[in-house]
C-alpha cells in the first residue's frame, strides 16, 4: 500500500514538474515569439526629442510648443541625491539588475494579490523604453508590448551605461505643467538647477512621473507631500539618508520654494482654441504625444483670417455686444478641400488658461432651424418625397406623427396653408418641416444626417425643428464645426469632408506623413444645388436682413432653439435691463455659405437660462456678415455652377434624374 502511495506521490510529482517544465517552455516560446517585433532600439528616440512646431497655411510658424519648456542636464549636472531619490521610490536595484529585475516582478505579483493598490514590476530601464518606444496608456499595456519593454531594456542595458540610462530618464519624463525633464521642472517650480535643490525639492520631483497631475503641487499639495514623504522614507530605507536628514525633509512644508505658477501663455489666445484641436487630431490619429514627439505639424488654419475672427469676437470694432459674458462660437470650413481654417470657442477668454473650453466643438447646445435643410428638405430631395422647389406642402393644423397627439405650432403660433416647398424654408416653418421629415421617413433622415457626420441616437419627429437630443453630450451632435462641414457639402455639389486641422506631419527623423482627409459623396450633386438655391433667398427674404452682404453669392440658415413653459418663465426671470417684448431664446445661430467658404455660428450665454432676446437675437449673423464680408474680400465672387439633372423654370427648380 505504501508503495502504491508512493508510487502515485512520484507520478504526481513528476507531472506537475512536467507542467512546469512545459508552462516554461510555452512562457519562453511565447516571450520569444512577442519579443521578436519589438521595436529596433535607435538612440534618438531614447535621447529627448526637439519641440514639435506647428505651422499655418503658408508654413508660417504658428507655435512653438517647447518653448521653455524642456531643458536638457548633463549627466555631469545631475546630483546623487537626485539619483538615489529616484531609484528609491521607482528601482532601488537599478545598479544590480541587467533590465529586467525577476525579485521586482515575483514581488508586486504578491503585493497585488493581497493588497487593493497595484505595484508595478517594471524597471526603470523598462519604464524608460516605455516612455521611448511605446504609449503610455493604461489600455494598451498588453502582454505582447511588455514582453517588448523587457526584451528592449535587456538590450539596452548591454549597450548603454547605467549613468546614460538614467540620464536619459531624468531628461524624458513629464512632470506636469507642461515640463519635460526634471531640470525643466526644476527651474520652472524652484527657479533652481538640479544641484541647488534642497532634499525635500529633490523627492518631490522623483516622486512626480508616476502621476504628475495628480502630484501637481500647485493643484493638490496634500498628494504632492503624501508622495514626497513616500519617497523620503523609501530613501532613508535604503540607507540613501539619515533618519535626521529624513524627519527635516518630511517636516519641510510643500510650498518652501515653490514659486507662484506662471500665468503666461506660450500659444497666444487667438490660437488656442485652434492649436487644441491640432494637437487633438494628431494625438488621435498617430498615437504620438505632440509634447514628446518633436513633431512638425502643418495645418489649413489661415492666420489672418483667425486674427479677424478673434478681432471680430473681442473688440467693437465690428459688432457691439451687450456684455462680456455674452459667447459666440464659430468654425469656418474651405469648402472646396474641407479644411478648418478658422475656429473660435467663444469670447473674452481667460488669458492664463491653456487648452480651455472649446464650444465651438462642443455639442451640448441647440442649433435650431439649422436643422431643418439637413435633416428634412434635403433627404426629401434625395429620396424623391420633393422634384421640386416648387411642391406644396400644407402648413395646417398638425400633431406629431409619434400617437403622442401632441400639437406642432410654428414660432408666430399661426398657419399659412398651402405653400411651396421654397416657402416653407425661407419661413422656417415648423409644421411643414415635420410634415417632410414624416414623409421621408426616420430611418432615411438618420442615415443622410450619418453621412454628414451627425448622429441621431435618439432620433424623434421633434428633430425636424432642432438638433434637441441629437447626441446631448456626446462628440456626435450639432457643434459649429460639424454644421460647417454639414453646410459645406451643400456647397461642395453633395461631397462630404470630414472636418481637419492637420495637412502634414513630419517626424524627428525626417519621415513625412499626409494627412488625407475622408471625403466621400453624401447626397446627390442635385440635391446639394437645390438646397443651395432655396437657401440663398433665407436672408433676402427673410426678417434677418442684417445678414445681406451686397453682391455676394451666399447661402444660409437661421436657428433659434427654443425654452419650454417652465424654463421660459425661468429664462424671463433672469432678463437683465427693459423688456421689448421679444421672444427667448437659449441660442441663437447661423450656418451660411458661399462657394468658397462655410461658416457656422452660435450665440448665446453659458448659463443656458440666460435668454438670448431682442437686439441680441442678430448678433451671430452680425459676426457671420462681419467675417464672411472679409473672407470675401480675399476671393472672386463666384456663383454655384447648376448641375445635370436640374431643370429651371421661373423662379423653381425641378429635379429630372
Amino acid at each position: 500500500m505504501n508503495l502504491r502511495v508512493i508510487r502515485v506521490a512520484k507520478w504526481c510529482l513528476i507531472s506537475v514538474f512536467m507542467l512546469i517544465i512545459l508552462g516554461f517552455v510555452a512562457g519562453v516560446g511565447l516571450f520569444v515569439y512577442y519579443a521578436k517585433d519589438a521595436p529596433k532600439l535607435e538612440e534618438s528616440k531614447l535621447q529627448s526629442k526637439p519641440s514639435s512646431v506647428i505651422y499655418d497655411k503658408d508654413g508660417q510658424v504658428l507655435v512653438d510648443l517647447g518653448i521653455e519648456k524642456r531643458e536638457l542636464a548633463d549627466t555631469k549636472d545631475i546630483p546623487l541625491e537626485l539619483v538615489d531619490a529616484v531609484t528609491s521610490i521607482e528601482d532601488h536595484r537599478f545598479f544590480q539588475h541587467r533590465g529586467v529585475d525577476p525579485i521586482r516582478i515575483i514581488s508586486s505579483v504578491i503585493h497585488n494579490t493581497q493588497n487593493d493598490n497595484t505595484q508595478g514590476g517594471s524597471t526603470l530601464t523598462q519604464q524608460l523604453i516605455k516612455l521611448s518606444f511605446f504609449s503610455t496608456k493604461a489600455k494598451d499595456a498588453t502582454i505582447k508590448r511588455k514582453a517588448q519593454e523587457a526584451w528592449m531594456a535587456v538590450n539596452l542595458e548591454r549597450q548603454n551605461t547605467k549613468e546614460e540610462i538614467i540620464t536619459y530618464y531624468i531628461n524624458k519624463t513629464y512632470l506636469g505643467n507642461g515640463y519635460y525633464g526634471m531640470l525643466t521642472a526644476a527651474k520652472n517650480y524652484f527657479g533652481k538647477d538640479l544641484k541647488s535643490l534642497d532634499l525635500a525639492q529633490i523627492a518631490l520631483l522623483a516622486g512626480m512621473p508616476q502621476a504628475p497631475n495628480s502630484y501637481d503641487p500647485y493643484a493638490h499639495p496634500e498628494a504632492a507631500k503624501e508622495r514626497r514623504d513616500m519617497v523620503l522614507r523609501a530613501m532613508y530605507r535604503y540607507k540613501k539618508i539619515s533618519k535626521k536628514q529624513m524627519d527635516q525633509a518630511i517636516a519641510e512644508p510643500i510650498t518652501d520654494g515653490l514659486q507662484a505658477p506662471s500665468t503666461s501663455k506660450s500659444i497666444p489666445s487667438y490660437l488656442d482654441n485652434y492649436i487644441k484641436q491640432v494637437i487633438l487630431e494628431v494625438e488621435d490619429k498617430t498615437g504620438l504625444d505632440v509634447n514628446k514627439a518633436g513633431l512638425k505639424i502643418y495645418t489649413p488654419l489661415d492666420n489672418a483670417a483667425q486674427q479677424r475672427l478673434w478681432d471680430i469676437f473681442n473688440t467693437d470694432q465690428y459688432v457691439h455686444f451687450p456684455d462680456d459674458l455674452f459667447q459666440v462660437a464659430s468654425t469656418i470650413v474651405d469648402v472646396n478641400s474641407g479644411a478648418v481654417i478658422a475656429q473660435l470657442g467663444g469670447r473674452k477668454q481667460p488669458t492664463d488658461v491653456t487648452f480651455g473650453l472649446n464650444q465651438a466643438v462642443e455639442t451640448n447646445r441647440d442649433w435650431g432651424s439649422t436643422m431643418k435643410p439637413p435633416t428634412d428638405y434635403a433627404p426629401a430631395f434625395e429620396y424623391g418625397v420633393y422634384k421640386s422647389t416648387g411642391d406644396i406642402i400644407g402648413d395646417t393644423w398638425y400633431v406629431y406623427p409619434d400617437g403622442s397627439n401632441t400639437p406642432v405650432y410654428d414660432w408666430d403660433k399661426l398657419y399659412q396653408g398651402n405653400i411651396t416647398v421654397r416657402k416653407a424654408v425661407w419661413g422656417s416653418r415648423n409644421i411643414p418641416a415635420v410634415k417632410t421629415l414624416a414623409a421621408v421617413g426616420l430611418d432615411k433622415s438618420q442615415a443622410f444626417l450619418e453621412n454628414l457626420g451627425i448622429k441621431y441616437p435618439n432620433m424623434q419627429y421633434s428633430n425636424a425643428i432642432s438638433s434637441n437630443n441629437i447626441g446631448e453630450g456626446s462628440q456626435f451632435g450639432a457643434s459649429s464645426e460639424k454644421m460647417a462641414a454639414t453646410y459645406a457639402a451643400f456647397s461642395a455639389g453633395g461631397i462630404y469632408t470630414t472636418p481637419y486641422y492637420v495637412t502634414k506631419i513630419v517626424d524627428a527623423e525626417g519621415k513625412e506623413t499626409i494627412m488625407k482627409p475622408e471625403r466621400k459623396r453624401a447626397m446627390k450633386a442635385s440635391t446639394a444645388y437645390v438646397m443651395t438655391d432655396i437657401l440663398k433667398g433665407v436672408i433676402t427674404n427673410g426678417t434677418m436682413t442684417n445678414g445681406i452682404i451686397p453682391g455676394l453669392n451666399q447661402a444660409g440658415k437661421t436657428g433659434t432653439s427654443n425654452y419650454d413653459d417652465t424654463q421660459y418663465d425661468q429664462a424671463f426671470e433672469n432678463i437683465d435691463g427693459p423688456y421689448d417684448g421679444s421672444s427667448l431664446a437659449p441660442d441663437e445661430n447661423f450656418v451660411g455659405y458661399t462657394p468658397h467658404y462655410a461658416m457656422a455660428v452660435w450665440s448665446g450665454y453659458d448659463n443656458r437660462m440666460t435668454p438670448v432676446w431682442g437686439a441680441k437675437l442678430y448678433l451671430a449673423l452680425d459676426v457671420y456678415r462681419e467675417m464672411m464680408t472679409y473672407l470675401a474680400s480675399t476671393t472672386d465672387n463666384a456663383d454655384w455652377t447648376m448641375p445635370e439633372g436640374v431643370q429651371k423654370t421661373g423662379n423653381e427648380l425641378t429635379i429630372t434624374n
